[in-house]
């Protein structure tokens, strides 16, 4: 999404709808809002609609919201983002889209991205647009989601699901998470990093929803595995093997490993991949270093190694992603 000479925001239309929670509602105008490119100019254009002329649209809480536009706007969306809604209706006890609701979707172009942000899933899937795909939502909502929509891959343990132009995420503060992402896809880690520093958010947040299910707390007396990820993130570039992290709390292997993934959501092994796949970005975006100089800074040894984990993490090689996110803010 190089800023050409007839540059044009990136358009996000958020859709909303009567339920709607406040907070979803901020995300994108708040994330999306903030990217610039290096000649100041905003890389998105961020604007609100809802089904019906502009108006009032009621809210989960004691207030309403005037929505300036109606579905027209639709028409005109490079991204739509659907929040969650407590008042889906019949497309959530149903899993059918009301008239009202399918007219003003089918004013969105072919080829547009689609995203929702927790409940809003329910829309996409009355929708038709997530059948045969993964997609996750709210924890709690999802072995729901997954009754009323079988055709879909729910998965419940992430935070939000990247599936090319369609694009889900788990509850609530998850669609900052999404957005984020979404920024990064477009424009790099660095632009993304600069909006969560604005922001006073984490730019990338380990582990699934896993840590976010109720369980019994542990023994506030109890070491936890803080100690050992920062050590570890200090030492990136060299071979880290889990009982190296285990003694840095002065844990068993076998109880580090229960720790860490009742803390982050994953396990030891998957975390130190995703953090050295973050390296690897920020060294390839930020630095003339060559493949496998960057290769052995982030700890994947060959770049080899990195080429198989990039592909896997973000389905390109490192070449083609330098091409792609250097050329972007040049």
């Amino acid at each position: 999404m190089s800023p050409g000479p007839q540059f044009r925001p990136h358009r996000v239309v958020v859709l909303a709808l009567d339920g709607l929670l406040p907070f979803e509602m901020g995300i994108p105008h708040r994330i999306f809002g903030r990217p610039r490119d290096a000649g100041g100019r905003q890389l998105y254009e961020v604007v609100t609609c809802s089904v019906r002329p502009p108006g009032p649209v009621e809210t989960d809480a004691d207030f309403s919201l005037h929505v300036p536009n109606g579905p027209e706007a639709l028409a005109t969306a490079d991204t739509v983002i659907v929040p969650s809604s407590y008042e889906l209706g019949p497309v959530y006890e149903h899993g059918v889209l009301t008239d009202e609701l399918a007219a003003a979707l089918a004013r969105i172009r072919p080829g547009t991205r689609l995203a929702s942000i927790c409940t809003g899933v329910y829309v996409l899937a009355a929708a038709g647009h997530l059948d045969g795909r993964p997609a996750t939502t709210h924890w709690a909502e999802a072995d729901r989601f997954q009754r009323m929509f079988p055709r879909v891959e729910v998965n419940a343990e992430v935070l939000f699901i990247d599936d090319g132009d369609v694009l889900t995420s788990a509850g609530v503060a998850a669609g900052i998470d999404l957005c984020l992402h979404i920024v990064r896809r477009d424009h790099g880690t660095a632009v993304a990093n600069e909006v969560a520093r604005r922001t006073v958010v984490p730019p990338h947040r380990d582990g699934g929803q896993a840590q976010f299910i109720d369980r019994p707390v542990p023994d506030p007396q109890l070491a936890t595995t803080t100690a050992a990820r920062a050590w570890a993130l200090g030492r990136l570039h060299e071979p880290i093997q889990l009982r190296d992290m285990a003694g840095q709390e002065s844990m068993s292997v076998r109880t580090f490993t229960r720790r860490f993934r009742e803390e982050v959501g994953v396990s030891p092994g998957q975390w130190l991949t995703q953090q050295r796949v973050e390296r690897a970005r920020h060294l390839l975006e930020s630095t003339d270093l060559s493949i496998d100089q960057i290769a052995q800074n982030a700890g994947f040894g060959t770049a080899q190694s990195m080429r198989q984990h990039l592909q896997t993490a973000l389905g390109v090689t490192p070449t083609a992603y330098r091409r792609t996110f250097r050329t972007t803010r040049t």
